[in-house]
């Protein structure tokens, strides 16, 4: 079996809503059946025995090496923890060729799950070993490192509790929450209000004492130290024992409490100053270690800090005791665990000498010998939730203390013995205020109920009932995409909001483009959806993104589906038939939001067949009103828009709003059927989105589609008296409705440019040549730049196959080059012709063609 074509599906796609692994397997021979592989299947269980059933009970399908493949990444994945549930392996129309899709949690998970995957059907069919806990051991490795630390996690799965869309902007803690200019951004338990400088001064411990201090609220007494005597000195003149720690530190690293002795203290300080060049001296403050949580203006969580201890048995060692408390699952390395483990250094030494231990005494039973004093989960230590023992003015001290500093989400640390009274009443003090806290004492509190820090976190960030989204419209089909995105585009625009749109020419960021190509996939999308000056978004969305990518979005308000053509690319990426198309397109409507519309084709049936995969409700769309699922759908007091006489009409049952025919240019008073498809398309959009028909009338009345507005859209120029029109036309549906447009534009002579894309079937480039063989008197064929995998002159003899046949044209020519090919039209012109010049190079043959219009 060989394994190739690895992809990654962080969206939405032709499979699932999940995030999946795809890739293609190729099986020859036995591996089409692993019955026919003798002991294959029984090697295979043996070493990994919970890969679990390969198909359901009483079926009695054939089962190929790509299904073993399938279930042994996602087992493989399932086992190391990670909560993956789906996959699947289709047959694609090569006979031993499948696509296996395999859901992920994690990218590099999955991709590391399909590689141990192949390892072992490989060692099971060469029946070698195969070292199932080492692979179980690197997935969960991986996972660890590569997944969200437990503070953004907690952030995240609050705010998708809500409908809040995220997206993980880097490997690390950077998120972004919601879309265009209604998102937010956190890192880690920081978020875009923080303030750099209310964290700068949270890492300045020393000045955040003094900021404390003014304010009226106890802190210990201490000083910075410029080297290991002068902080000895230091301690002296406040008196043992004390705390040292780094001035600017964190996660309670190089922090060391209630240092009573020489020896001691400078095994600490040196841990200290490996952190931070800057030492602080403290006075210990006798009590127990607190930790309170302010987010906002609220206290939601309080959490007593213990340092790393064991318990004493009378058997074992100090270091066993370490070993056994380490085997609790809750602990690991890092901050991916609830607890973290605990360490044997230099610091846990001078403790457990200052108790006259070694790491193998052996405490008598029921004693709790300490291994440091700092009770930092980071370090070893244990939370004990105390969220609702905390006084009202301990509460208060916390909040005000964090708004001191100028953070908006800060953990406070009280040293006090108790959270049931005030500070002062029991000679307590504030130690410290951190930036960024982490969570995971008040998630999964070692004792205690866990708190909802994350949920009090996305409520400061998005309020009750915002779910960060902006108006999302996904416009699929096979021609009139990027016509109908604009004309949607447009009529927001009317509306007051800033447009992100994407097309085949562009990312368009408020009709300014900042991006150039063909942008209709995924990648073009999240761009849109990323920038913060983009109040709804317009994206066309072409198949190849949908294959190679999935969906840049979790959900739209409003899928629009113009068509479904044969010549769309048929026999590529297994995508043979029409109906395979219409499942690929179809996939924009099953992701519509439940209060969201599709906006479908009435009057092509495949397209019309997708409004029961719509989770939301259905507006159709066609010239004629009494076609069956128009009729129909309007009985039942649905929206339909048709075109009645000289205007398009939107009905909702009785109701109707005329829209004459006369104010939308780009229809020619109603000439030119495929741009009346394209607004009705775009009317039924707006009104989905809930614009008033005011601005929907000005933007079908504005909306002009010349070279800027619309390139390579049906664009007409006036060349010596001549007609040109320049279109980007590629595939015998959309010539076919382009030379219907031109049938009603009279012209004494007619002439086309034509070339043929080399990615697509070779009926279809001869299709397209027949066709306007059979409309135009003249017709100059060129070779495309890129010839998409086609040898040299191979696609000019398709077009000239094409012409066989030809019932219209007198004259033919071959011209190698776009540009050279369109000067050859333009110096045939005469006053009165009609040219049509299908162009490849879009921006640049416009470009060309002005040129030569300005020089005439």
């Amino acid at each position: 079996m060989e394994v190739s074509r690895i992809r990654a599906l962080r969206g939405p796609n032709l499979w699932s809503r999940h995030t999946a692994i795809e890739a293609i397997a190729s099986c020859t021979g036995a591996e089409r059946s692993i019955a026919d592989i003798p002991g294959f299947e029984v090697r295979l269980r043996a070493r990994f025995p919970e890969i679990g059933a390969m198909q359901p009970a009483g079926h009695e399908d054939t089962i190929s090496m790509a299904h073993a493949l399938e279930f042994a990444a996602l087992g493989l994945q399932a086992y190391a923890g990670c909560p993956v549930t789906f996959s699947l392996t289709a047959p694609t129309v090569e006979p031993g060729l499948y696509q296996v899709i395999v859901e992920y949690s994690e990218e590099a998970v999955g991709r590391l799950a399909l590689e141990l995957s192949e390892a072992l059907c490989r060692a099971a069919l060469e029946d070698t070993p195969f070292d199932l806990a080492a692979a179980l051991a690197r997935l969960r490795e991986l996972d660890e490192d590569v997944r969200l630390g437990p503070s953004t996690g907690a952030i995240v799965q609050a705010a998708v509790a809500r409908g809040i869309p995220y997206r993980r902007l880097t490997d690390g803690s950077l998120v972004q929450f919601g879309w265009g200019s209604r998102q937010r951004r956190i890192q880690a338990a920081e978020t875009d209000r923080t303030s750099a400088i209310a964290e700068s001064i949270a890492q300045d411990k020393e000045l955040t004492k003094m900021l404390l201090d003014a304010a009226g609220v106890p802190v210990p007494v201490g000083r910075s130290v410029a080297d290991a005597e002068d902080a000895w000195a230091a301690a002296c003149e406040i008196g043992l024992p004390v705390v040292l720690k780094p001035r600017d530190g964190h996660q309670g690293k190089g922090v060391t409490v209630n240092i009573a002795a020489r020896d001691h203290f400078m095994v600490a300080y040196t841990a200290a100053a490996e952190i931070s060049s800057e030492v602080m001296v403290e006075r210990f403050i006798p009590g127990h270690d607190h930790r309170l949580l302010v987010v906002g203006n609220k206290l939601v969580a309080a959490a007593r800090r213990d340092p790393p201890h064991v318990i004493g048995d009378d058997i074992h060692t100090v270091r066993e005791l370490v070993d056994q408390v380490n085997s609790d699952p809750r602990r690991g390395e890092g901050h991916a665990t609830s607890l973290t483990k605990i360490h044997f250094d230099d610091i846990a030494m001078a403790r457990l000498a200052a108790q006259g231990l070694t790491a193998d005494s052996v405490p008598p039973k029921g004693a709790r010998v300490v291994l440091r004093n700092n009770a930092n989960l980071s370090t070893g230590g244990t939370a004990t939730d105390v969220t609702d023992d905390v006084h009202p003015e301990l509460a208060a001290r916390a909040v005000a203390s964090a708004q001191m500093i100028g953070l908006d989400i800060a953990g406070v640390d009280f040293v006090c013995d108790s959270v049931h009274q005030p500070l002062e009443e029991q000679g307590g003090a504030i130690v410290e205020v951190n930036a960024a806290p982490g969570l995971r004492m008040h998630l999964h509190p070692s004792f205690g109920k866990g708190r909802a820090v994350g949920e009090a976190i996305v409520s400061t960030l998005f309020a009750e009932g915002d779910d960060g989204r902006i108006p999302v419209v996904a416009v699929a089909g096979t021609n009139g995409k990027t016509t109908t995105v604009r004309l949607i585009a447009h009529c927001l625009g009317l509306s007051g909001r800033r447009v992100g749109m994407t097309n085949s020419d562009g990312v368009y960021i408020e009709r300014r483009r900042i991006d150039t190509g063909d942008c209709s996939g995924p990648k073009s999308a999240r761009t849109v959806l990323l920038h913060p000056d983009v109040d709804a978004a317009v994206l066309e969305t072409a198949r190849g993104g949908i294959l190679r990518e999935g969906l840049a979005f979790d959900r739209c308000n409003v899928a629009v589906v113009t068509n479904i053509g044969s010549g769309d690319h048929l026999g590529l990426g297994f995508i043979s038939t029409i109906e395979d198309l219409a499942v690929v397109k179809r996939v924009v409507v099953e992701n519509v939001a439940p209060d969201g519309v599709a906006v479908l084709n009435a009057a092509d049936p495949i397209v019309a067949r997708m409004a029961d995969a719509c989770p939301g409700s259905v507006t159709f769309f066609g010239s004629d009103h009494q076609h069956p699922v128009m009729a129909t759908h309007r009985a039942r007091g649905q929206h339909i828009v048709y075109v009645d006489g000289d205007a398009i009409v939107a009905a909702d049952g009785s109701l109707e709003q005329r829209l004459p025919l006369a104010e939308i240019p780009i229809t020619r008073n109603g000439t030119i059927g495929f741009q009346v498809e394209n607004a009705m398309a775009a009317t039924a959009a707006a009104w989905a989105l809930g614009l008033d028909w005011g601005t929907i009338r000005t933007g079908l009345s504005t909306f002009i589609n010349d070279a800027q507005t619309a390139p390579g859209r049906f664009n007409l120029f006036t060349y010596h008296g001549a007609t040109l029109i320049a279109d980007y036309g590629h595939n015998p549906d959309a010539i076919l409705a382009l030379v219907r447009a031109i049938d009603h534009m009279p012209a004494k002579r007619r002439i086309v440019v034509i070339s043929g894309a080399g990615d697509r079937r070779d009926s279809d480039i001869s299709q397209q040549a027949q066709i306007l063989g059979d409309a135009f008197d003249e017709l100059i064929l060129y070779q495309d730049q890129c010839q998409r995998g086609r040898a040299d002159g191979e696609v000019l003899a398709l077009l000239q196959h094409g012409l066989k046949n030809a019932g219209r044209a007198s004259a033919i020519e071959e011209i190698r080059g776009e540009f050279l090919a369109i000067d050859t039209a333009l110096a045939r012109v005469e006053p009165g012709d009609l040219c049509l010049i299908l162009i490849d190079q879009v921006d640049e043959a416009l470009a060309h063609i002005a040129k030569r219009i300005a020089e005439c």
